[in-house]
């Protein structure tokens, strides 16, 4: 649901040189070698050798993710994600994890808005295990789903969505917030989780569709990493997965988002102890040219002890525990969010002054030169020391294959970050943060006096 500055050790990962300002550009330029295949049945194969630990991580990317999903049938990029781990009909349930673990492996997967992703990782020996696993639920999951399977891991699926939004302090903010950004109709207007009723309804032939149309070779890319070598892999896949028939032609939905016509609020009266301010604006999808600078806005405002809201709030006035901003490019849509929790005593109104004013500061204004500086080397500090997992250097691999086309686009990633100015910073500000917002009070139950008002005068 986001520094120290380890230049070294990303370098000795990565094999490469490692981007600094001054220094020759061709000399600067980080590389992480990939070599990409495609397989005849569209299957996409990315292979990045690093011999620095005998170890390896086979990540696999399907581009579905509850952003493909319809209205009345939510929920089933997440359900799947349960599903693949509940047996196929060469590995029935629980040999994927049995054999796994008994080769010192461990594996896991997670589902967004855009995709669904699913990893293993371990000794390099492992590596035909992994793929042999992966290719079987690909290909030949289907015939072995049935009610008994759907109807247990969709009883999973609504205990997490109690466990994650109705008992969870807070968690009904993630089932509104969606709804008030978008309209019905968009693909984010919806949880990732999907609702009750839409998981209810699902049927056995629902699901199997489901899989028939996205749970194919042409619909998935899978990054392998580490300790070995980019022939020997590719064999492996072609021995494992050659056989799994292409899936149709899928075509995506590329709806934009409806601009918000004013301030939306809402308030949640919770059983907490402490009030809690959540602002949403509709900002721009990820990779957008003002993506890098509403990140780096956002940093500015509470990416450290001493950022704007994060010094005065927490630290100065004592009237927050905790604040933070973020921005959230996904690949229809943006938002940026500034989430803020009172402390005892402190209404939300009190809260909101404060940010509202930090942010009108920052709009007419932008960041000092040593707030950007600040801010850009605390991105790229973050960014090497991800660089040093394999793991982490898989998933990115990946996300940039889906997001540009391209896998190695680290140092791309990193350049526009250092070309954002102080006044990109204070346009982004101006346009996206001072228009029409969406903002949700969390309240102890009965005391909604503490919400937030409407939009208040710095």
């Amino acid at each position: 649901m986001p520094n120290s500055r380890p230049l070294i050790a990303a370098l000795v990962a990565v094999g490469a040189l490692c981007p600094v300002r001054g220094l020759d550009a061709q000399a600067a330029a980080l590389h992480v070698p990939v070599v990409i295949d495609t397989l005849d049945n569209g299957l996409v194969l990315m292979v990045h050798e690093d011999s620095s630990a005998p170890i390896v991580n086979v990540n696999v990317w399907y581009h579905v993710g509850s952003g493909d999903e319809k209205p009345g049938r939510t929920g089933f990029a997440h359900l799947f994600e349960h599903l693949m781990f509940m047996g196929s009909e060469h590995a029935p349930y629980p040999e994927f994890d049995r054999r796994l673990e008994a080769a010192g492996a461990n594996n896991n997967g997670s589902t967004t808005e855009d995709r669904t992703n699913y990893y293993e990782e371990g000794p390099a020996n492992a590596l035909p295990l992994m793929l042999w696993l992966e290719a079987d639920r690909m290909g030949w999951m289907l015939p072995t789903m049935d009610s008994a399977k759907v109807d247990l891991q969709r009883d999973v699926v609504k205990n997490e969505r109690r466990q994650s939004y109705e008992n969870q302090p807070y968690g009904m903010v993630w089932d509104h917030l969606p709804r008030m950004l978008y309209d019905a109709s968009h693909p984010y207007s919806w949880p990732v989780i999907g609702s009750m009723a839409d998981l209810s309804a699902a049927s056995l032939e629902d699901v199997k569709q489901f899989f028939r149309e996205y749970y194919a070779p042409n619909n998935a890319a899978i990054v392998v990493a580490g300790n070995v070598k980019a022939a020997d892999v590719k064999a492996l896949a072609e021995r494992y997965f050659g056989a799994i028939p292409r899936g149709p032609a899928i075509s995506r939905p590329t709806p934009e988002a409806t601009p918000l016509r004013g301030d939306t609020l809402l308030v949640l009266e919770d059983r907490v102890q402490l009030p809690r301010l959540y602002y949403a604006w509709h900002t721009v999808r990820g990779w957008a040219p003002d993506d890098a600078a509403l990140d780096l806005a956002a940093y500015v405002l509470t990416g450290a002890k001493n950022s704007r809201l994060t010094k005065e709030m927490v630290y100065e006035d004592q009237t927050a525990s905790s604040v933070s901003a973020f921005q959230d490019g996904k690949r229809l849509a943006g938002e940026f969010m500034v989430i803020a929790t009172a402390r005892p005593g402190t209404t939300l109104p009190t809260l909101q002054q404060t940010i509202d004013a930090e942010i009108a500061r920052l709009a007419a204004d932008g960041p000092t030169a040593r707030e950007l500086e600040q801010a850009q080397n605390a991105f790229e500090a973050g960014f090497l020391d991800g660089l040093e997992s394999v793991g982490r250097k898989a998933d990115r691999l990946n996300a940039y294959y889906y997001q540009l086309g391209v896998p190695d686009a680290f140092q791309r990633d990193i350049d526009r970050y250092r070309a954002v100015s102080a006044d990109d910073v204070r346009r982004v500000v101006r346009t996206y943060l001072t228009g029409p917002r969406a903002v949700i009070s969390v309240v102890p139950q009965g005391q909604a006096s503490m919400a937030a008002r409407e939009r208040m005068t710095p």
